[in-house]
């Protein structure tokens, strides 16, 4: 888990990053995500990929048991965007960065209503972060 090796085919580096016992299940849960972006998300998206922060972004990432809604794996930075149904489940939250915390990634969050409202202000702390964050 959370070790980088070469993809034989492509050899590029490659991040393993899910729990191989539970990944089966999550991958499903995984591509439905990819597939049924919140509008927030697609917001986001639109400024993450392709490298327009100047670093790699990857949506819908699975790290341990959690399916992140964007990561850049070489900064450790996930990025999460928080719809209603995380005003009840604050605990869990928690307890999920705590453990991301753990694997040594940083967790920033935001709001669907902040994205949706000001998303140049968003895209812009973002890339604040990752230029922060040193490489790993």
């Amino acid at each position: 888990m959370n070790e980088e090796q070469k993809d034989p085919e492509t050899e590029k580096p490659g991040y393993i990053t899910a729990n191989p016992k539970s990944y089966g299940f999550i991958k499903q849960m995984r591509d439905h995500l990819k597939d049924n972006p919140t509008e927030a998300e697609k917001v986001l998206w639109k400024y993450l990929r392709r490298k327009q922060t100047g670093y790699k972004v990857r949506r819908q990432h699975i790290i341990d048991d959690f399916i992140t809604d964007f990561v850049c794996l070489s900064k450790k930075l996930v990025i999460e965007i928080d719809g209603k149904i995380h005003l009840q489940q604050k605990e869990y939250d928690r307890l999920r960065t705590a453990r991301l915390n753990e694997l040594g990634y940083q967790v920033i969050r935001f709001t669907n209503e902040e994205v949706l409202a000001k998303p140049d202000r968003i895209k812009a702390k973002i890339k604040e972060y990752l230029d922060e964050i040193e490489d790993n």
